[in-house]
């Protein structure tokens, strides 16, 4: 699976282990952000009198500009240093995140998520990419999964204080206290630059063709990419992927309350569920990946999350409804893990570009998946729709599986 393309990378013992816990960190800001509006969709929709499709644009548009501003991040990454920008980019996500929680009306709140998802950008792939960097092929997908444990945390507690906030408090609080986060987030990271190594900082900025600034360097980035086959494959699979499982996602906290009767909060906790199956397999990726390899984690992956999708959208009760959740983080991880491993990989010389590529695929996924169902959702039973879901979200992955087989 190692493009001969690219230089051997070996682990650096220079690099603090401190290094890695700041990305964390920054990841779980992202997390938050990412799905804390998800369990408000109900509280929203009557605050500001619109249905509950309407106001999913929240979290709709949060996921466009994250998905289109990786075509900026990835190659500014590559060519001014990863740590830098993400350290920046925190402090843009604390200062959109205000914005947020000053919003008075509706269209206020919908265009402050569009500037924190593109401030959001940064983080994840950038991150992701910087690992690639730094740490070898062979250790790299242990060190991933640990790292996302931030992004994992920063759903579940996302979700679980939008829900709690939407029923008991204010539902501007949680976007104050992930502005918090990030403005410290930010100062750890600034402070953590100064002691890493100076290959650490800059890298692979001499193949990125920014030298010269403008949209046809970008774009020279970026088509370097889409001219590997694998990386085709990659982005596609990915682009599903994050249409289907988030378009389910988003709207499991506001089916929970109506379909269930749980209060928001309820609803919430339950789908932190989720969260704790991706911190399952972070914990136990060295022992998974081992014993499954990356073909059988993708097939067993799409197979779990496919079960849990018709659990969730047929179970009349909660009880049911929990492990479902669980088992439906569990194997969305141990797919996407996968995916994102073989995207640090499809084209090391421009790492940043290709980890871009990849995020800005996933999101842009996301936001047509949680646009489509919440449409959707106000036409037919989320029952019926989750046979649908899991059918493509099965086909999509053992498609993949079969060409990372031949590959």
């Amino acid at each position: 699976m190692i493009n001969p393309e690219a230089p051997p990378v070996s682990p650096d013992l220079s690099i603090p282990r401190s290094a890695f816990i700041a990305l964390a960190l920054a990841a779980f800001g992202s997390g938050m952000s990412m799905r804390v509006a998800d369990p408000m969709l109900v509280k929203l929709s009557t605050e500001f009198s619109h249905s509950i499709g309407e106001v999913s644009a929240v979290i709709t548009v949060f996921s466009v500009a994250y998905g289109v501003a990786q075509l900026l991040f990835g190659p500014l990454g590559d060519r001014y240093g990863k740590y830098l920008v993400i350290a920046i980019a925190c402090f843009v996500c604390s200062f959109t995140s205000l914005l947020c929680a000053a919003a008075h009306d509706f269209s206020t709140l919908v265009v402050a998520r569009l500037l924190a998802g593109a401030s959001c950008a940064a983080l994840i792939p950038l991150s992701m990419a910087w690992i690639g960097d730094v740490v070898s092929y062979a250790e790299r997908q242990p060190v991933l999964a640990r790292f996302m444990i931030g992004l994992i945390l920063g759903n579940g507690v996302g979700v679980f204080v939008g829900g709690l906030c939407a029923d008991h408090l204010d539902w501007r609080i949680p976007f104050g206290l992930i502005a918090i986060s990030f403005l410290m987030t930010g100062v750890y990271l600034l402070r953590l630059r100064r002691q890493l190594p100076t290959h650490a900082l800059v890298r692979h900025a001499q193949h990125t063709g920014l030298s010269n600034h403008g949209i046809a360097s970008l774009l020279r980035s970026f088509s370097h990419v889409l001219q590997v086959a694998w990386a085709r494959i990659v982005l596609l699979s990915v682009f599903v992927e994050g249409a289907l499982v988030f378009g389910t996602l988003a709207f499991i906290p506001t089916i929970f309350h109506l379909q269930l009767g749980l209060s928001l909060t309820a609803a919430g906790s339950m789908v932190m569920l989720f969260g704790v199956g991706g911190l399952g397999f972070a914990l136990f990726s060295p022992l998974l990946v081992r014993v499954l390899g990356e073909r059988w984690l993708i097939r067993l992956g799409v197979s779990m999350m496919s079960v849990a999708m018709l659990i969730i959208g047929f179970s009349r009760s909660w009880y049911l409804s929990l492990p479902a959740c669980f088992i439906f983080g569990l194997g969305f991880y141990m797919m996407h893990n996968t995916l994102q491993i073989n995207a640090t990989q499809m084209a090391p010389e421009r790492r940043g570009a290709a980890v871009a590529a990849f995020a800005s695929c996933f999101f842009l996924g996301q936001a047509s998946g949680i646009g489509v169902t919440g449409y959707l959702l106000e036409q037919v039973e989320p029952s019926h729709l989750s046979i649908w879901f899991a059918i493509a979200l099965l086909i999509t992955g053992m498609w993949f599986a079969a060409a990372y087989g031949r590959r």
